[in-house]
């Protein structure tokens, strides 16, 4: 995927911040609508009744900036028409595993290889599945599906490290504790390698262990 920049844009003047924070799901039972998202163990932030024509409702996921939105006079859109919207992960299996858990009907984790096309589960990243994670356990590779009780189409892909120029590489954060311990164990997997290598213990490993995170996360050359 390119990352150039487009053409005729002045690059000089710098932009304005612009926060995306609201997703607007159409739903036909709001009291079904939210008891299934609570079940997904999203955090509950509003839920105003005008005791008329109005209620809204919003829901975040643990970790995310971004929150949805449903209830009753809140789209015109039909029910069960929004697709393909991105839930990220660290671990898809672990995900997966807390969903189902929780109750939720989702699909085995799956990838692609390199095929974007077909009939299985429009609109959703990877339409001709095959069945397993990626091999090589590669980011943006790996995925799970799920719907709502209207049928909204959710899409968990795990992403472990970005793209370069995805993120600030000046910046480190973890959305949760539980990204946080993931980035650990697979930290603490390369440098168990890395002891091998060398043949003796690395006295210096909380270095190593934050040079390796802060790399992944930029998309950056791991260290050896």
């Amino acid at each position: 995927m390119s990352t150039n920049a487009v053409r005729g844009i002045d690059t000089s003047v710098a932009p304005v911040d612009m926060k995306f924070e609201i997703v607007v799901i159409p739903v036909s039972d709001v009291d079904r609508a939210k008891e299934f998202y609570a079940k997904l163990g999203w955090r509950l932030d509003a839920d105003y009744d005008n005791g008329k024509d109005f209620r809204i409702i919003q829901f975040t996921p643990p970790g995310s900036g971004c929150s949805i939105i449903f209830g009753k006079n809140v789209t015109p859109a039909a029910p069960g028409s929004v697709q393909g919207l991105y839930l990220i992960v660290s671990d898809i299996q672990a995900s997966r595993k807390e969903l189902l858990d929780r109750g939720v009907q989702i699909s085995e984790v799956f990838h692609n290889e390199g095929v974007y096309a077909g009939t299985d589960e429009p609109f959703l990243f990877g339409r001709v599945r095959v069945s397993g994670p990626d091999p090589e356990h590669r980011s943006y590779r790996s995925f799970a599906s799920f719907h709502d009780p209207d049928g909204n189409g959710w899409l968990l892909q795990e992403i472990t490290t970005r793209l370069a120029g995805r993120i600030d590489p000046a910046a480190t954060t973890f959305a949760s504790a539980n990204d946080l311990a993931s980035a650990m164990r697979r930290a603490s997997a390369a440098h168990g390698e890395h002891e091998k290598r060398i043949g003796a213990a690395d006295p210096n490993w909380p270095d190593w262990y934050a040079e390796y995170m802060v790399r992944e996360q930029a998309g950056e050359e791991l260290p050896k």
